[in-house]
This record gives structure tokens, sequence and C-alpha cells, in this order.
């Protein structure tokens, strides 16, 4: 991997930058007529455009491991899983969380696990690799409370041995510290359910053993040692010992109201299509706790879920089978409308306005969680998915109303009644700080963070600069520019700028996604070029171009701050960079003609880039994600960015896609 810091100058090169301009200019319009092509051939007939949307193995083993407890795995689902898994084991015998990454230890349990259940043997030789890394790294008791939770449900670890919540945290009022809503909606989806499973802890009999993942022989549980007499480590392991004895003594009709309640909670956020928040693993937890309640199979409720989980499969040419974390159809569709547009897309091209027929149907008008923290707020946002009428989203109804205004629409009154709407709700959920959250306002409790069950990925929901950015921007190009609510998120931004002249990015890997976000949302609220803030990032910016022309950053940033900006150079991010510099007026500099050249150089001959890296982000280091279409919609832009303010932004033609001034 090339860690290389900034691009060559133009003494380093030999190369005139007069010469390197028109041939930059020339290469950006191949590439972005052939990206157009693309693009438009991917739109579905109803209008959305959707890549895959890849997580870890993770994913995978536990669909499996859901359909061993339930009873419905079959061959056919097994096999094509474990091919996949076995595709995606490294040479150590690990997985990791994203592509090239270091070994993850409760990815690779679980991946082994799954490989058990397609019948690979311990001593295979993958397998044994596989265990003895597992082993080295502390054996099963090392692994992550989720991961133990599904060891438990097959009797291969110890409920004892497992933090707890109970299910009566469901009557905690919303002021209390642990009441639900202190978590953000991903994580309450899967913790309500869990605190079912919790209660019931069932152990359905294993098709084998796990012997050979303990770190010791014959030691299938943690040693236990006293916790600190101080602090909040300490408070809360000796709290876990005080709700594991309230189990044994629960009231019985407190806890069977308790169980009501959460099974009312659960079934009422299932959503049309039979998923919960369309999210994978929430709708895994909330069927198991569903069945464990009485639920048959074949129960409408239980099928309608089921029948989502395989929509998320996705079955590849050589016969794998990947699941999806998610789906993201409204944030690739709101996404590839604004790159088609950046393009010079006709705004009536038929694509635009049969996108924004399909987008103006997802807007929600029924309140949500979200609610609960603004009783009275006119709802109007969107969400990420095809199906969640329950938690929209920040970033989704921004670029969605982004997108919206860049089309020349048949009737322009619905329109503008939808991007005000989605605008009013926007303001309407600024965190106090001056900030945007993803899906709720103020949802940034530190104590639920602190609780022992919660070891894995973000279960709160504060505001990030990517989300605040792209609100900001969206603000200031429907006329609220002035707007006191607009400019207390621009100061929010100014804070939050790092020394080192970048923004954390939250949803995105990492630094150049967070400053590719906030730069050109700064330069659309009327900072100048000159401002010390668009100065120092792009330093940062041009500090980190890789010597080939392009970007790239590894998620292992997010732990390690000597990642910032460095990596293999990636189509989306070397995109987010560009659109960063092209907004802080950076068109002539070098570092954009070699990073246009890049993406020009890189591209393939069918329009399309190869990304294999992930660059967005689910949780900062334990959820990489891989956009299949970022690779394809981010560069777009920043080639029509390019093109468009150097003058050369040639209508596209409406049914092929390729400059109507060039064909021929």
């Amino acid at each position: 991997m090339r860690l290389s810091g900034r691009a060559p100058h133009k003494a380093d090169t030999g190369t005139d930058a007069a010469d390197i301009r028109p041939t930059a200019r020339r290469l950006a319009e191949r590439a972005a007529s052939l990206a157009v092509r693309d693009l438009l051939s991917r739109q579905h007939a109803e209008g959305w455009w959707k890549g895959d949307l890849e997580c870890s193995v993770t994913s995978d083993a536990e669909d499996l491991l859901l359909r061993q407890f339930l009873g419905i795995l079959d061959e056919k689902t097994t096999q094509a899983a474990c091919l996949f898994i076995r595709g995606e084991q490294r040479e150590d015998g690990t997985w990791s969380t994203f592509h090239g990454g270091p070994g993850d230890l409760s990815t690779t349990i679980e991946a082994y696990v799954a490989l058990r259940l397609a019948g690979d043997a311990p001593g295979e030789p993958h397998m044994a690799k596989a265990a003895a890394w597992i082993r080295a790294q502390g054996g099963l008791a090392a692994g992550r409370v989720f991961t133990r939770i599904w060891l438990a449900l097959f009797g291969w670890w110890k409920w004892e041995d497992l933090p707890t919540l109970p299910p009566e945290m469901i009557f905690m009022p919303r002021w209390f510290p642990f009441n639900i809503y202190r978590f953000a909606c991903w994580a309450r989806q899967a913790i309500v359910p869990l605190t079912v499973v919790s209660a019931k802890r069932p152990v359905q009999p294993a098709p084998f053993g796990l012997d050979e993942l303990h770190s010791e022989a014959g030691v299938p549980g943690p040693t236990r040692e006293r916790p600190p007499a101080r602090g909040w480590e300490g408070f809360f392991l000796r709290l876990d010992r005080v709700l594991h004895a309230y189990h044994k003594v629960a009231p019985r009709r407190l806890r069977e109201a308790a169980m009501n309640r959460a099974e009312r909670w659960i079934v009422e956020r299932q959503e049309d299509d039979g998923c919960w928040g369309g999210i994978q693993v929430d709708a895994t937890y909330s069927l198991v706790a569903l069945c464990l309640l009485g639920y048959e199979l074949d129960h409408p409720v239980v099928r309608a879920g089921l029948a989502s989980l395989d929509a998320f499969a996705v079955w590849r040419e050589d016969g794998s089978r990947m699941i999806e974390v998610s789906q993201s159809p409204v944030w690739d569709t709101s996404l590839a409308v604004s790159a088609l547009a950046d393009t010079g897309v006709r705004p009536d091209h038929p694509a635009l306005v049969k996108a924004a027929d399909w987008m103006l149907g997802k807007q929600h008008r029924e309140p949500g969680d979200w609610a609960v923290r603004r009783p009275g707020l006119e709802p109007g946002g969107w969400a990420f998915q095809f199906h969640n009428d329950n938690n929209p989203d920040l970033d989704d109804t921004a670029e969605v109303i982004l997108a919206l205004r860049r089309v020349e629409h048949p009737d322009p009154v619905r329109v503008d009644a939808a991007i005000g709407r989605g605008v009013r709700w926007s303001l309407g959920m600024q965190s106090k700080n001056g900030g945007w959250g993803a899906f709720d306002a103020d949802n940034t409790s530190s104590i639920v963070r602190r609780l022992p069950f919660c070891d894995f990925g973000e279960v709160t929901d504060p505001p990030s600069a990517d989300v605040t950015a792209h609100i900001v921007e969206m603000l200031a190009l429907t006329g609220h520019f002035a707007d006191p609510r607009t400019r207390r998120g621009v100061e929010w931004l100014l804070t939050e700028q790092e020394a080192s002249g970048a923004w954390f990015g939250r949803w995105g890997v990492n630094y150049v996604y967070g400053t590719g976000s906030v730069v050109p949302a700064l330069m659309a609220a009327g900072l100048p070029t000159a401002h010390p803030a668009i100065r120092r990032a792009v330093t940062w910016l041009s500090s980190s171009q890789n010597d080939d022309g392009g970007w790239g950053e590894d998620p292992r940033a997010y732990r390690d701050e000597r990642w910032a900006g460095r990596g293999t150079s990636t189509a989306s991010q070397t995109a987010w960079a560009l659109l960063a510099l092209l907004a802080a007026g950076e068109r002539q500099s070098e570092s954009v003609e070699q990073g246009i050249g890049w993406l020009a150089q890189t591209q393939r001959e069918d329009g399309t880039w190869d990304e294999p890296y992930f660059t967005g982000t689910g949780f900062p280091w334990d959820c990489s994600m891989k956009y299949h279409l970022y690779r394809q919609v981010f560069p777009l832009m920043a080639l029509g960015r390019y093109l468009h303010k150097s003058g050369l932004g040639h209508p596209f033609d409406a049914t092929v896609g390729l400059p109507s001034a060039r064909q021929g």
C-alpha cells in the first residue's frame, strides 16, 4: 500500500502546467461522457438507482446462524453463503472488517462458525489456521458481546457470563438515563429485542462443539476479576451483577408486562416490506425475539420478516451469496441525480424527472421515533432505504433536496412543497450545539455508551461534521443562507476543524470524506476562499495527495491518526478531495489537474471505476462499508464540476448520455 504524501510539483515532473490542463480537460470530457452513459444505463425502470452495500462477512455469518436457530437453514443457502465467506478469508486465516484491513477477532469467530455449519472440518488447513489465530487472540472469551450472544444461543457460551439488559427498561421514562430513546435509532431497534433474548436465555442444541476455539482447553468462560473500586467501569460492572441477580427474582407479572410491551414495540416498527429500520441486523434480532415470544414461522409478521432478509441477499455469477447490511436506494438516487446534473444532463431529462417522481413518493408524512425529542415538528424527511417509515435521516433529506432542486419537473408546485417540508423538518432537527446528527436531535448521552453490553459500534447519534455540512449546504442553496440556524451550523463546523485542517468523517472514510463534505458547504454558505479554515483544508488535502495523483484513506485512520489521509488511491476518495478543492477555487492548481488525470486514466473502457476498498462507514472502525455506486457517482460529480467551471459544460444527449457537441 502506498502511503506517500504530497503530489509531485511541476519541477518534479518536468511538465509545464500549460500543457497539463488542456490534456486533463480532454481526458475529463471523455471520462464524463462514458460515466454518464454508464450511470444512465443503471437506472431502474421505476426511477431509482441502487448499488450493492457490502459489509464484512459478519452479516453473512449471522444470517446463517439465524436460519440455523430457527431451523430453516437449507443446503443451497449455506453453500452459497460460505462460498462468499471463504473467498474473503485472508492469507493468515482471518477475516477483516474491510478490504486490506487487519484480522478482526469477532468477525473471524463468526465466519469460522459459519463454515463449520457448511461442513468445513476443523482439521482443514484454512480452518486450522483460523482457529489457531483465534486462540492466540484470547479465544471465544475475547470476542465482543454480540458475538458471544450468538454463541450462547447454541450453548457454546454461558448466558451467565454475558452482560444483561432487562426488558423492564422499556418502562423507563424518557428522562431516565437508561431509557431506550437515549440510544440511537439503529441501536434501540436491536437492543429492545435483545432484552427479550437476554431474559429468555434460550439454548438451541449446537450441531457441533467449538472446543478448538478456547484459548485454554476446557476453559469456556472468561475469568472475572473484581472491577476497580472507583470509576465508571467498576460501577457498570457491578450494575451488571445486580441485573443478573434481578433476573433470578424478577416479579413474574412485571416481567410479562415488559415482554408484552417490548413485543408491541417491535411489531409496531416492522416496515411494509417486513424489515425493521431497513437494517439486516435489526431485523435478525427482532425475528429471534418474536419467535422466543411464541410467534410461529408461518405467522405473517415472521414470514414478512424472513422475506425481507431474503431481499438483502445478492446472488453472484460465481454462485456465491452476499448479504447486504442495508440497502441505499434513496441515498444512491439522490447522488446519481446530482452527479448527472453536475455533468450537464438536461434538467428535464426523462431519467431525472423519473428519479424525482420516485424520490417525491418517498417523503415521510407521518412522525417517527425522532418525534420523541421533537414533538409537534411537521414531518418531511427522507429515509435511506426502500422501506423505512419510522427513521428518516438528515443526510438523505439534505441530498434529496439538493437533487430535486436540479430537476425541471412538470409539477414544480409539488416539488417546491416537498422541498419546503424537508427544509422545515431539517431546521427543526438541529441539535442545541448547532450541529445535526443523522437521525435524532441531541442524541448525545455518554452514559449508555459505558454499558458493558455496548462494546461494539456507536450507540448514540451526536452531530457530525459531514451530516451538518450537507444540511448547511442544502439550507444555503435553498434560500436559507442568512437564517440564524444556518449560521449556527457554519460556526459549529468551524469549531470542529482539526488542527491539521481536515474534518472528521463520521459516515465515510474519514478525514478525506469529512473535508470533502465541509468545504463545499462552507463555500455555499458564503465563506471566502481566503478564509483561514478553507486555506488550512486546501493545504491538508494537497499534502495528502498520493504520488499517482489520487487520494485514498484507510479505515485505520479512525483509530490511528497517522493513517489520516493515507491509503491507496480510490475513485470515490479522489472525487471527495477534488470536490473540496474545486469548491475552494483551486481549479487551476496542479493538485486538481493531477486528480482529474488520475480519474480519467484509471477509468475502464465501459465508463466504470474499480474500487475494492471500503470507503463508507457504518460505525467508525467497527463497521466499514463498501457502497458499490460510490465509485461511479462521486467521480462523475467531480468531473462535471471541473468541466462546467472550466466553461466546458456541454449539454448531454437525452438518449445516449454523450455530449451532443462531441458525438461522432
